[in-house]
């Protein structure tokens, strides 16, 4: 499992590289920019370096080690969250403070939070060694990893905030938490919040414009649309590689959240099929991992993990195909992005750490078992009946 997951995430990236280099130095040529138009190519390798190394060290400490830390981390994340709000320290684009930029590199702290935040619940679940949790202890929990989301909401980042929020469900149930402690309340809560939201003119107006994009082509919609006219004209088999014309300033800033939209128009609905097979493949490997865990902590961080992955490709995947509303997710391993890919190789490497010492396990129970038998089998020296 861990050559396959290995397998589909060096795909995954190699392919996100070379949509990458097109669809940046197509806007670069088409602009006329003063830069070199491998820049971003080389941008994304040397975060993947950084990331490798990262992920690397994160395999010598072991998973059982980061998750004891993880609160910590997180604490210490939420001061970063601050930090983005701090002129001179935070960057702002397109109106959003998400980034801390230092020299000519940036890193966005909320990509840390989507996985500290449930690896610090999973740390609190497991310190409590079976005790049944009750309603106070509950609510109190949630209230403190709630004040992460809310830092990474008014940033404002929704889309993050939806990530991080659904990556706690799956814990919940694991975890046996009572579904009336979460259940409920967050239908409850979604409902509510559904029917206030739609009282407010511009939430109606972005739901009018997810419906029907082409009411605002100037605006919101002029993504979304340019995106359905990439991913339809690429056909079955697409219009070869290079060929894309939404790149040429049609679909701004293709190389973020709508590069599958670029890919599918180059690569056509084959080419998306093989992308979507191998996020299949991830996760049927990632969860496979979990089930083989010889722990319960194991099993709840491999589950995260490739519940993170999975959930952000399809919300990206669905974003881009029209059948989702824009989020603001990007693509695992394939998007550019240097703290996405950073993060997503540590959490790569923490799964792998999982398989590698559950393999390990079974392996010496196997030979404590054989040296059992073997014991048991051979006559002991002197009553040997011949």
């Amino acid at each position: 499992m861990r050559l396959l997951i290995l397998i589909c995430v060096a795909l995954i990236f190699a392919l996100g590289l070379m949509m990458v280099f097109n669809t940046s130095s197509a806007e670069i040529l088409d602009r006329s920019l003063d830069r070199s138009i491998h820049q971003a190519f080389f941008r994304q390798i040397v975060y993947a370096l950084i990331g490798s190394l990262c992920a690397l060290l994160i395999w010598r400490v072991g998973y059982t080690h980061l998750l004891r830390f993880a609160p910590l981390l997180l604490i210490l994340t939420c001061f970063a969250l601050l930090l983005v709000f701090v002129p001179g320290i935070g960057k702002v684009r397109n109106g959003a403070h998400r980034w801390i930029g230092f020299g000519g590199f940036t890193f966005q702290p909320s990509e840390f939070v989507k996985y500290l935040l449930p690896f610090a619940y999973i740390e609190w679940i497991v310190s409590r060694k079976g005790k049944e949790v009750g309603l106070f202890i509950f609510c109190k929990s949630v209230a403190l990893l709630a004040i992460p989301m809310v830092l990474v909401m008014i940033e404002p980042d929704n889309g993050t905030t939806a990530v991080m929020g659904a990556s706690l469900v799956p814990l919940f149930f694991l975890s046996e938490i009572r579904f009336k402690y979460w259940a409920l309340p967050m239908i409850l809560m979604v409902m509510a919040g559904a029917v206030a939201a739609y009282q407010l003119p511009y939430v109606r107006g972005r739901i009018e414009v997810y419906l029907h994009p082409e009411l605002d082509l100037k605006g919101k919609g002029h993504q979304p649309y340019q995106a359905k006219i990439a991913a339809g004209s690429g056909g079955f088999l697409g219009r070869g590689p290079g060929a894309s014309l939404q790149k040429l300033t049609y679909l701004p800033e293709a190389q973020n959240d709508y590069i599958a939209a670029i890919y599918a128009e180059e690569f056509g609905f084959a080419g998306i099929l093989l992308l979507i097979l191998l996020y299949m493949f991830f996760a049927y490997g990632g969860f496979s991992i979990a089930m083989r865990s010889e722990s319960a902590t194991g099993a709840y961080v491999a589950c995260t993990i490739t519940f993170l992955i999975t959930l952000q490709a399809f919300l990206n995947l669905g974003v881009v195909s029209g059948l989702l509303p824009s989020k603001g997710v990007n693509l695992p391993f394939f998007s550019q992005g240097g703290t996405s890919l950073i993060t997503n190789l540590i959490g790569l490497s923490v799964l792998l750490n999982i398989g590698h010492t559950t393999f390990h396990e079974k392996e010496s129970d196997f030979e404590r078992r054989g040296d059992r038998r073997t014991s048991l089998s051979c006559p002991k020296p002197g009553n040997n009946p011949l």
